[in-house]
């Protein structure tokens, strides 16, 4: 049995890159994303841009890291690694922003994916109040952007109360640039709803759904970055992106539903059902 995926083109085994922060606790971030590159059977890589002390009650601190060294991070993954799909969580600060952007600009990694990651799940900012025009001039770079309704409101100064403003959302994300846009329907207003929708903006211009049962849980640490970071697995080894898609929106459904209860605030989901599940 062959326990990596090889790429169709290289028959090596599929490589991946995370360009996150790292969540001490295990269920976010760099961690998240390396357990998803894992189950799906790509090989996964990092560049981390900030540590955190965090668990799954809080973030108690955030150290981000010097710019010089996160570009050496860069420089060593690209030199030596045949990246197929990068993922881009966690950035921070502008400066870190800009950094990832600049060496983005000559698309070294395959297809990008950004989660812009703005607020943790207990509520702590992520992002600096003032870098969010920086994280609006990364899209331009990205294949595929993820945000949830609360990030798709601050990337685009806009209220999303029903289905026609995530409509007119998707279009003002893909008019900044981004080829496919993934608004997260986990924060709709409509929470009650048995369903959970995600709203998709393709590259040819297509609206389309993907639906799971809602779950309704404290446990969902980790779900945005998991689920981005499923994309980018998927892409590395060559799928499509809208089969991506569908791959991710299929896991993390089945991760939250079985969340292990780790810890004593939002637990982590249950990233091994992933194989366990044989999706």
């Amino acid at each position: 049995m062959r326990y990596v995926h090889t790429h169709p083109c290289t028959n090596r085994p599929a490589q991946a890159l995370s360009i996150a922060g790292s969540d001490s606790g295990g269920g976010a971030g760099i961690q998240a994303d390396l357990k998803t590159f894992t189950i799906r059977r790509v090989f996964g890589t990092s560049v981390l841009t900030a540590t955190t002390a965090q668990n799954t009650q809080g973030v108690w601190d955030i150290h981000h890291l010097p710019t010089d060294h996160i570009r050496a991070q860069l420089v060593a993954i690209r030199d030596d690694f045949e990246i197929g799909a990068c993922k881009i969580g966690m950035l921070g600060t502008s400066d870190i922003i800009d950094t990832v952007g600049q060496f983005l600009q000559n698309r070294p990694f395959g297809q990008v994916v950004l989660d812009p990651v703005m607020i943790a799940k207990g509520g702590q900012s992520l992002l600096d109040d003032n870098a969010t025009d920086s994280l609006r001039r990364l899209i331009p770079l990205t294949d595929i952007i993820t945000p949830n309704l609360p990030e798709a409101e601050v990337l685009t100064g806009m209220t999303i109360a029903c289905d026609d403003d995530i409509r007119q959302a998707l279009y003002a994300l893909q008019s900044m640039g981004a080829k496919t846009v993934i608004i997260k329907g986990g924060h709709s207003q409509n929470s009650q709803s048995a369903m959970c929708i995600d709203y998709v903006l393709d590259e040819t211009g297509d609206i389309w759904q993907v639906q799971s049962v809602r779950t309704n849980s404290k446990n969902t640490h980790g779900t945005g970055c998991t689920f981005s970071a499923c994309i980018t697995a998927e892409l590395a080894k060559g799928a499509s992106v809208a089969d991506a898609i569908h791959t991710a929106k299929r896991l993390i459904s089945q991760a939250m539903s079985t969340a292990p209860n780790i810890g004593h605030g939002h637990g982590a989901v249950n990233h091994w059902a992933f194989w366990e599940g044989g999706v």
